[in-house]
C-alpha cells in the first residue's frame, strides 16, 4: 500500500546542509497497522510529509495505493487522511462545524458528509464536547478532533505523526482503540512514534529509523525473537562516573554467554547486556565479586523494542533521544521552522 524507495531529503545548502533522510527504503502491506519508530530527529516527520505530498523529496520514489505520489499527488491525497504531530484548529468554529468545512473541502455531498460527520462522532466519543467552541477543547479532545478531519473521506491510507504525544493515560487509550478498529475494516495505517510501548501494542509491523535511514524492519515479535536471549540491566555500587562505567562493560564482556553490553548513559550509567541463558547471570554475579564490584541492582527480562533498537544501534531509544537534544540548535531549528 505505502512504498518507498531510496528517498533522500535534504534541507538547506553547503556545508549547513541538513540530511533528513539518507536513501530511506518503506514497504507498509495493505490493511496492516505499521509503526515507525525513532528519536526526535531521526527523519519519521520528514517521511510521512513526503506520503502526504507536503514535501518533495530531493530524490526517490513514492508510491501510495499503487499511484506515483510524485506524478500524480492530487489523486494520492484522495486516498490518504493525515493527521500532523502538531494539531491546529479554529477556535472559533465548533468542532460540528469545522468537520463540515473539511466536508467541503472534500467535495462531499451533504448528505453524505453530515452521515459521515455522525459516525465518526460516535467512533471518536465526541457526542459530549463536539458543538461547543474548538477553543475550549482539552488536548485529548483535539487530537480526536483532528483525528476525525483526516478519516473524514474514508481514506484508503491513515498516516499519523506522534497521535499520543502529550495526552493523558484516558485519551491515548480511547486512540488505541480506534486505530485498531480501522486496521480490522481494512484501513492500512501507520503511525511514526517514540513511545515503545505504543509501537509493541499496536504495530503489526514497524520500522526503525536511525539517522535518516531505516535499521531495522518486521514483526515487533520475530525482532525481539531474532536476539536470541533475555536483556539484563546491571548497576555495581561503585558506578560513579562513565570511566568506570567503562571499565565494568570491559570486565562484563569476557563472560561467556553475554552477547552485548552498552553503556546507557540515561539511567546513571547502568549497564544493558543481552544474555544468552539464566546461568549467564550467576556467572556476572561472581566474576564482578571476585573483582571487589559488587551488584547494586540487577533486573532481568525478556526482549523488548528497546533491545531491538539497542541491537540496531548500539544505544537504547532513550540515549538517542538525549543525544538529539543535546546537539540542537535552538536558532536553526527556529529559522528552519520560519521556513
Amino acid at each position: 500500500m505505502i512504498e518507498l524507495q531510496d528517498v533522500r531529503k535534504r534541507y538547506g545548502k553547503g556545508e549547513r546542509a541538513v540530511e533528513a533522510l539518507r536513501g530511506l527504503d518503506l514497504e507498509v502491506p495493505a490493511g496492516s497497522l505499521y509503526g515507525l519508530l525513532g528519536p526526535n530527529g531521526a527523519g519519521k516527520t520528514t517521511s510521512l510529509r513526503i506520503l502526504a505530498t507536503l514535501l518533495a523529496p530531493c530524490s526517490g520514489v513514492v508510491r501510495v495505493a499503487g499511484l506515483d505520489a510524485l506524478a500524480d499527488p492530487r489523486a494520492v491525497r484522495e486516498r490518504l487522511g493525515y493527521v500532523a504531530q502538531e494539531v491546529a484548529l479554529d477556535k472559533i468554529l465548533t468542532g460540528r462545524e469545522l468537520l463540515a468545512l473539511q466536508g467541503d473541502l472534500y467535495h462531499l455531498p451533504r448528505p453524505q458528509r453530515d452521515g459521515r460527520i455522525a459516525e465518526l462522532i460516535a467512533l471518536l466519543g465526541m457526542e459530549g464536547w463536539i458543538d461547543r467552541r474548538c477553543g475550549t477543547y482539552s488536548g485529548g479532545m483535539r487530537r480526536r478532533l483532528d483525528l476525525a478531519s483526516g478519516l473524514l473521506h474514508r481514506p484508503q491510507v491513515l498516516v499519523l505523526d506522534e497521535p499520543t504525544v502529550g495526552l493523558d493515560i484516558e485519551s491515548r487509550a480511547a486512540i488505541w482503540q480506534v486505530l485498531r478498529q480501522l486496521r480490522d475494516q481494512g484501513t492500512t495505517v501507520l503511525l511514526s512514534s517514540h513511545y515503545l510501548e505504543e509501537v509493541d501494542a499496536l504495530a503489526d509491523h514497524l520500522a526503525i529509523i536511525e539517522d535518516g535511514r531505516v535499521i531495522a524492519a518486521g514483526r515487533p515479535q520475530e525482532l525481539k525473537a531474532a536476539l536470541g536471549g533475555d536483556r539484563v540491566t546491571l548497576r555495581v555500587r561503585e558506578f560513579s562516573d562513565e570511566p568506570e562505567a567503562l571499565r565494568v562493560q570491559q570486565l562484563v564482556q569476557t563472560c561467556p554467554g553475554v552477547r552485548q553490553v552498552v553503556v546507557n548513559r540515561a539511567q546513571g550509567y547502568s549497564l544493558n547486556l543481552v544474555v544468552e541463558h539464566d546461568g549467564v547471570v550467576e556467572q556476572l554475579r561472581r566474576q564482578l565479586s571476585e573483582a571487589s564490584l559488587p551488584v547494586f541492582a540487577l533486573a532481568q527480562s525478556r526482549p523488548s523494542l528497546d533491545d531491538v533498537y539497542l541491537q540496531a544501534t548500539g544505544r537504547t531509544l532513550m540515549d538517542a533521544e538525549l543525544a538529539v537534544a543535546g546537539s540542537r540548535d535552538p536558532k536553526a531549528e527556529r529559522k528552519q521552522a520560519m521556513r
